[in-house]
Order: C-alpha cells, then structure tokens, then sequence
C-alpha cells in the first residue's frame, strides 16, 4: 500500500507553485497524494515567514498536526518554505515533534527525506537556496481553468522591512522559452487564466540581458494560441515603463489589471524604506495608466506603522488613498521581522498605534470600494464561474477587476440554464454587498 502524503500550503501564490512542485516529486516517487492531512501517514506543511501572523499562522498549523500526531492519527510531520529556510535549528528544536525540517533549496529531495522519517530518522536538510528549481513538472492545486506562472525567484530590492532576500536568495529570472513551453502545454488542458508572479515581476529578465523582459514575456505569452488572459501581479511602480503599458494597452489578452505594491507615499518613509518614489510620482503614474489604459484595476499594498511614521505621515497617506481611490487595496500594520535593517531603527511604534492606523485605512478603502461597487448596479458584467455556494443558493465568480483569494466576488443566481465551473458568463448586476456584486445570469 502506497504511503499517504498531505500538504499544506500556507502564504502566497509562489509559495503554492513550490508545493505544486514538491507534489509533482511525491507522485513521480509512487507516494498517494491525499488532500486531507487528517488522513494521512505523513503530513507536509508548506510555511510562510514574511511577516509575524503569517509566522504564527505556520506554528499553529504545525500544533494541529502535532495532535494528529500524538493521537497516532499520523506518523510524520515534514516542515518546508519560508519560516523552515529562515529559522532552520529553531523549529526542530522549539517543535520536537517535527520529524524534518526542510529549507527550500531542499524541495526536490522531498521523497527521500520521507523515506528517511518513516525509518524513525530526524531530517534537517539545507542545501543552497538556488538548488530550488525555477521549473519543472506541478500537480496544480488551482481550478482547471487558472493557474499562477512562477516567472522568478529571490529578491534583489532590499526593502528594509522584508526578510525575503535572506529566505529566498537572489533574484532568478526563468529563462522566457521555459515559460512559454509550460503555457502551452496547459494551455492544451483547458487553462485559460495565466496569473504571472514573482517578488517582483517588474524585474523579469534584468539578470539575464540587464533589462526587463516582461513586456517581451506577456507578448510572447499572447501569442499562445490556446491562452485567453493574462494577468500581471506585484509590479513595482519605479519600474513600470511606458513600453509596460503599451503591452496592457494594446494585448487584448492582458486582462486590464495590474497590483503595485507601492507601501507608502510619504517621500521620507519610502526612502526609509529604501524604496523609490513620492506622492507626485506615484500619483503621477495612476493617472497615466488610468488614461492610456482606460478602466484598468489598480491594486495594491500599503504599510502603517512603519518605524518614526507621523501623524503627519499618516495623513498624507490617508489623503493620498482618498485622492487615488484604488480600485483594490489592502493594508498591513509594520511587522519588525528580525535582522532587517527596519527592525533596528530608533522610532518603532506601539502595536496598537500601528494597527489602528490600519484599520483607519481599511475602512476608508472599503467605503470606496463599496461606492465603485455601487456603480456597477444596474450593468452587465462577464464573470468566470468559480462554484456554487449550497448555503445561499447561489453561483459565485469574479471579474476581470479581481484576483483568485484576494479581490471581489459576484454572486448570482441563474434562470435554469445552468453554468459550468470555468465558464465566462454575463451577469445583470441588481445590487451590491460591501466589495461584491449580486445578480442574475443573463
């Protein structure tokens, strides 16, 4: 009987492609994928570490398979990603019960160090970090119809508040051939949403010909015959060039949506930040893609909290959300992440502090959102169908303005005729909930 291995996954899309990876290695190796850890002989838990509720996140998923465990409900537990590649003799030694704890320049020796748990041995195992491959075979955790399109690894930035250089390495561009030859493989299985990521997508290509190929890249990517959309995540906003916005301007398959994490706007706290940029720019660069490309989504990612903000900072951030009126934003409170440079700044505010300016934040952006969502009542929009929601009855979906996991939602309800997962349907929008839509299929 074949042994039975369960993953979890836990932080970012990138994060899933690397156990979609690691799955792959399991099945090659004749090991049973299930997807329940609670029936499983060993139990993966793929962490996060970026920031300290993703930290304490990872550590609760671990206690609850460790109950598993000591219920002899499973044999193993196998830690890997981010928090098991940053405090590499701390996990073992803080959680016991772990079995292995892998870094992830160790995710393609993932059946050998289940073979060694099941023989009753402890596994740390931390090779290079650029042993972690940029390609290979996934067993694909997304619907049939969508999947994320890891173009890169590492990151070179250097932000003074993250710790992915030091848990991910340098930046890694794909080569674009690779990348390519993987869209038009699941192209032909019936993916039609390609969702491009990395620590900073922007950057594609400067490492192998000391400029960005993204533009290139997308291009290439429209080419696929099979391939309906394409969706661009994490671009930074110093690095969105006019030939960028030529590409979403012009592809028809580049759905218009881009997520630039810009943090700040306050010149003083992006330079603290050893990030580029001010208000003027910033603002300046919303105008030009709102006016060459018309109706494109705007997401992206604001920090409070982070160390000697002001009042006044605060302020202009909160003024800079009101005059902008992202179409999708989310907010973080700071996270002092250990030995970044931030963490060792004089200036660190309360927690409460922080997350009260967060929170101030986020309601502003929801009352936004509410009122552009608001302006949908009345109008048809295209929706691909995610599921069916048994508890209200009705179908459920997303836009081009929204992301898998993180954006709005579109509910609806159909006269009869009704949908496949996967298909792009018109919805007649008849009311609004906070962020999503409600409606019925046309």
């Amino acid at each position: 009987m074949a042994v039975r291995v369960g993953l979890v996954s836990l932080g970012c899309a990138k994060n899933r492609v690397d156990a979609e990876m690691m799955m792959y290695s399991l099945k090659e190796a004749g090991f049973e994928l299930v997807r329940d850890t609670a029936f499983c002989d060993v139990a993966i838990v793929n962490t996060c570490g970026f920031i300290e509720d993703a930290k304490q996140e990872s550590i609760d998923e671990i206690l609850n398979l460790v109950r598993l465990k000591n219920k002899h409900r499973i044999k193993a537990i196998v830690v890997t990603g981010c928090l098991a590649e940053r405090y590499q003799k701390e996990v073992m030694k803080e959680l016991y019960e772990v079995d292995a704890v892998v870094g992830i320049g160790g995710n393609t020796k993932i059946a050998d160090v289940i073979n060694d748990v099941l023989e009753g041995k402890k596994e740390e195992l931390f090779p290079e970090k650029t042993e972690l491959p940029l390609c290979g075979g996934r067993v694909r955790s997304t619907p049939f119809y969508y999947t994320y399109l890891k173009i890169a690894e590492g990151c070179d930035n250097h932000c003074t508040y993250c710790a992915i250089p030091m848990i991910r390495g340098k930046f890694r561009s794909r080569p674009i051939d690779d990348i390519i030859k993987e869209a038009e493989e699941l192209s032909e299985k019936g993916v039609k949403e390609f969702i491009l990521i990395a620590q900073d997508t922007s950057r594609y290509g400067e490492d192998l010909c000391g400029h960005s190929m993204l533009p290139e890249l997308i291009r290439k990517l429209c080419a696929v015959e099979k391939l309906q959309y394409v969706r661009v995540l994490y671009c930074y906003p110093e690095r969105i060039t006019d030939e960028l916005i030529d590409v979403f301007a012009t592809e028809p398959k580049v759905l218009k949506y881009i997520d630039i994490p810009m943090q700040h706007c306050s010149e003083r706290i992006l330079k603290l930040m050893n990030r580029k940029g001010n208000r003027e720019s910033l603002t300046a660069l919303v105008k030009k893609l709102r006016e060459r490309v018309p109706g494109i989504t705007i997401r992206t990612t604001l920090m409070t909290g982070f160390p000697t903000e002001t009042d006044e900072d605060f302020t202009e951030l909160s003024e800079f959300v009101e005059e902008m009126r992202f179409e999708r934003m989310g907010c973080f409170a700071y996270s002092a992440e250990e030995d970044t440079p931030a963490a060792r700044m004089d200036g660190q505010l309360d927690e409460e502090v922080k997350r009260h300016r967060r929170d101030i934040i986020m309601e502003q952006q929801n009352r936004i959102m509410a009122e552009n969502t608001g302006n949908f009542i009345g109008k048809r929009v295209k929706v691909q169908v995610d599921g069916y929601d048994r508890m209200t009855g009705c179908w459920f979906g997303r836009t081009e303005a929204d992301a898998p996991d993180v954006d709005a939602r579109v509910y609806f309800v159909d006269k009869g005729n009704k949908p496949r997962i996967g298909d792009t349907v018109v919805i007649a929008v008849s009311d609004s909930v906070d962020c999503d839509l409600m409606g019925e299929m046309i």
